[in-house]
């Protein structure tokens, strides 16, 4: 039984190593896209070069994050985030030191499979480490440090593409990996799900790999051909996960309506996200004339904003319920992106560009927190690792395919990001798709998403806004009898 509390030393030392992991591919995510018009000059890439530098890393992050997951529940979560942790930052080290835009893009691919092994692991620790009273707070500590760590990327890399250059936007991550995996090896205890056995589901992951690699060039090339391979691929692997005894994705996860509801939310907020934060910093730098550290700078206050109130929004979608913040979270979320087609050629920041972050930061702050608790509160503790893979796989392939969609949907051209008044036009033109996505997020919350009634026993019935008290032994022995154990 999880009894570690919060407020201890031992406490401290999980949720600091926990965000010092995820920290390391949030960053990751998001600091990369401010240094994009500095790679592209540098190696001469193409906006298609530019887009794999971001989705080759998303490609396999969300592709194989489900099996990391998997390795975690298995053969212990603490084991498989530190090799995440130590593969991540060798990865890094080649994205570093890469002399052309291919060997970038190839280095990228092996670093998102070492995130796939330590993000579903940094939630998954905190989950099977925590008493349950003190759980709540640790998922929303854990989000909103997280989240400042995905936020403050654009101003890291801005300060080191016009301080060092570019490749020290990766390079960051080595130091980061010594400071957590000593802290991890000590201070995190071990957990696991007793129900594993050691078979994988090899041909699963295999399919939905290549199911989203397929997709994410189809969209990117224009290739419809390749994208119709890609759907057959992905209808193979549900038929395939159905199918196996021992699958990577077991479709009886779903049998809780909530998370497949909130599943659905985190798939239309995160691909309006990952659409964001790839053209925004793109547009201060193009079409405002923002230097690289100004564009960082610029995003700011959403930083200030998720430091100050992640903690207590977690504290308050304990008291209100999940359907609230999930469906208000997303709708500031959209007008602030609504707001930022005000940001053109010579855009006030005080004006222009500081009320639609406040609007979003606000948004994000409301939804992060309560969406993550909802997400693991319904599941089983034993399946933590199972859970946090998927809504990260959800989240991951949304960003995957809004970074590839977006451009090809808003008409922008190879070499759009050299041209302002190119780039401006199809950033008017994409940042009402991403408010439209958030927009379908929060309809669904509304419709969907509730806060069980007392006594329910049903699957779903066991979700509500802090994180899941332990199962209902019914459930958790039928659980037991599905898997074979």
């Amino acid at each position: 039984m999880p009894d570690v509390r919060l407020a201890s030393a031992q406490g401290r030392w999980i949720l600091l190593t926990t965000v010092l992991g995820s920290s390391m591919a949030l960053l990751d995510s998001t600091v990369v896209n401010v240094a994009l018009p500095a790679i592209g000059r540098d190696l001469d890439a193409s906006l298609a070069g530019l887009q794999w530098t971001v989705n080759a890393y998303m490609l396999t992050l969300a592709g194989l994050i489900l099996l990391g997951g998997s390795l975690g529940d298995r053969y212990g979560r603490r084991k498989v985030f530190v090799v995440g942790v130590v593969w991540f930052a060798v990865a890094s080290l080649l994205c570093g030191l890469a002399p052309n835009a291919g060997v970038l893009i190839a280095a990228r691919a092996l670093q998102g499979a070492g995130g796939a092994l330590l993000t579903p692991g940094s939630l998954a620790l905190i989950q099977a480490s925590f008493h349950s009273d003190d759980r709540g707070r640790a998922v929303g500590l854990w989000s909103g440090f997280g989240g400042i760590g995905a936020a403050v990327g654009p101003f890291l890399g801005g300060w080191l593409v016009d301080g060092p250059g570019w490749r020290w936007v990766f390079l960051l991550n080595v130091p980061l990996a010594l400071l957590c995996v000593p802290v991890a090896l000590r201070h995190v205890p071990e957990s696991g799900d007793g129900r594993a056995h050691g078979r994988f589901d090899v041909l699963g992951a295999v399919l939905g790999a290549a199911a989203l690699a397929l997709v994410t060039y189809a969209l990117i090339e224009a290739d419809w051909i390749t994208a119709v391979l890609g759907v057959a691929l992905g209808v193979a692997f549900v038929r395939v996960e159905r199918r196996r005894p021992d699958p990577m994705m077991p479709l009886d996860i779903f049998a809780s309506r909530q998370f497949t509801a909130v599943n659905l939310v985190t798939l239309c907020v995160y691909a309006a996200f990952g659409g964001f934060f790839f053209l925004s910093v793109v547009q201060l730098q193009v079409v405002s004339g923002y230097s690289a550290l100004g564009a960082g700078t610029a995003l700011l206050p959403t930083t200030v904003l998720m430091l100050l109130f992640s903690a207590r929004a977690g504290e308050l979608g304990e008291r209100v319920g999940p359907r609230l913040p999930l469906t208000v979270g997303p709708l500031l979320c959209a007008a602030g992106m609504l707001l930022m087609m005000r940001v053109g050629q010579g855009a006030d920041y005080p004006t222009d560009v500081l009320p639609a972050l406040l609007v979003l930061g606000l948004g994000m702050v409301t939804l992060v927190a309560p969406l993550t608790a909802t997400v693991l509160a319904s599941v089983d503790t034993a399946r933590a690792g199972l859970a946090s893979g998927i809504n990260n796989a959800a989240a991951r392939a949304a960003g995957l395919v809004a970074v590839a969609a977006l451009p090809l949907i808003a008409g922008m051209g190879a070499e759009a990001y050299r041209s302002a008044s190119a780039f401006d036009a199809a950033f008017g033109r994409a940042m009402p798709v991403c408010a439209g996505a958030l927009v379908v997020g929060a309809a669904i919350a509304f419709v969907t998403v509730r806060r069980p009634e007392p006594g329910c026993r049903r699957p779903e019935c066991r979700v509500h806004a802090s994180v899941a008290a332990p199962p209902l032994e019914g459930d958790g022995a039928a659980a037991r009898r599905r898997l074979g154990g």
